[in-house]
């Protein structure tokens, strides 16, 4: 399955999953709270220094949701009732100009503090162009103000999935599926998508080699910018990669049982992954190529863990996990909130909440 089949599935699926099935009401379900509103929101980030947290919409209407994390409210941050630009020529001089706020969607995240209250989000794009899309936060009094002010197209013919970002403005994201390359080869454990990389004054994006792996979902990059940490889904696990080119390949995780997709630092310093069980004996398994089908691992709900991952060692250790439900599933990433743990959805109209353990 080309990659551009599999981002057109996942927009299907907003349409038959379990999105389909979930409660009217929104109440707390079998140990889980919800936040409801958002629309197929796939990943979460804290904007620093708040309460505030936001999410992507994979969903057309509503690109990044705006969560109050005391609150437990959502609303539309972009493009909102009056979507605000300011192109940054400087930096992001070849973007040809703002996304098309009726089309664009969202996917992976990433959010690095600045000066002065404001902060810098990146956003993987879909809908109208593949980009990184990047946009100015004011974090300053009342609710966070949002500015798009640039973009860095990805190569023609691929589609990101997560992204990262360094403290010099370096862009990395990963691309799941190259062309040439099946969903299926993926989740065999056969190299199939990359890490790409673009640092300002590059004429874009160029694959990092040696970062091809099994499935590159998830990504992010140690503080001192000399280590990514790469969700490799197809083998179940948690890489470490050297920020060199070529990559070299510095350690992996345990089998994690779970899909892992997301990945984050958390604000104490370890990385924060969550994903679907592999296997489930009412859903069946996501890993056996033979039955592997999309669609129907989507309306199926599946129990879910979180990780939080040592990125020295790459020891490991459960952090939160909950039972299916009918009111969610899909589980993409987790976000660790006081106590509790935010969890992300490829397919679902709700954010769900689970006591860390």
């Amino acid at each position: 399955m080309k990659t551009t089949h599999i981002i057109a599935l996942l927009l299907l699926m907003t349409c038959t999953g379990v999105a389909g099935a979930q409660q009217a009401d929104c109440m707390p379900a079998d140990g889980y709270r919800f936040v409801c509103g958002p629309t197929d929101a796939e990943d979460l980030v804290r904007v620093p220094d708040t309460d505030w947290a936001i999410a992507s919409g994979m969903a057309p209407g509503t690109a990044l949701f705006l969560l109050d994390t005391r609150a437990l409210t959502a609303g539309s941050l972009y493009p909102g009732t009056q979507p605000r630009a300011r192109h940054d020529m400087a930096r992001y001089g070849a973007c040809p100009g703002a996304p098309d706020p009726v089309r664009v969607t969202t996917h992976g995240l990433t959010i690095k503090a600045g000066a002065a209250d404001h902060a810098t989000l990146y956003a993987v794009g879909h809908g109208g162009r593949e980009a990184i899309e990047v946009f100015d936060i004011d974090t300053g009094p009342g609710s966070p103000v949002i500015t798009w002010i640039g973009c860095v197209l990805m190569p023609e013919g691929l589609n990101a999935n997560s992204v990262a970002a360094m403290n010099d403005g370096t862009i990395l994201a990963t691309v799941l599926v190259h062309p040439d390359k099946t969903f299926f080869e993926a989740i065999s454990g056969q190299p199939s998508g990359g890490v790409y990389k673009w640092t300002p004054g590059d004429d874009g994006f160029a694959l990092i080699p040696g970062s091809e792996l099994p499935a590159n979902n998830g990504i992010e990059v140690s503080a001192d910018g000399r280590t990514l940490y790469v969700a490799a889904s197809g083998l179940h696990r948690i890489v470490a990669l050297s920020n060199t080119n070529p990559a070299r390949q510095l350690g992996m995780t345990e089998d994690l049982g779970i899909t892992p997709d997301n990945i984050h630092m958390g604000e104490n310093g370890r990385l924060i992954t969550a994903g679907m069980h592999n296997v489930d004996p009412v859903c069946g398994s996501i890993i056996d190529p033979a039955t592997f089908d999309l669609a129907t691992i989507a309306k199926c709900p599946r129990p879910f863990r979180a990780y939080a991952v040592d990125p020295d060692t790459l020891a490991t250790t459960l952090i939160s996990n909950g039972p299916a439900t009918p009111g969610w599933s899909n589980a993409t990433m987790a976000l660790e909130v006081g106590d509790d743990v935010w969890l992300g959805t490829f397919s679902g109209n709700r954010i769900a909440i689970r006591p860390q353990n």
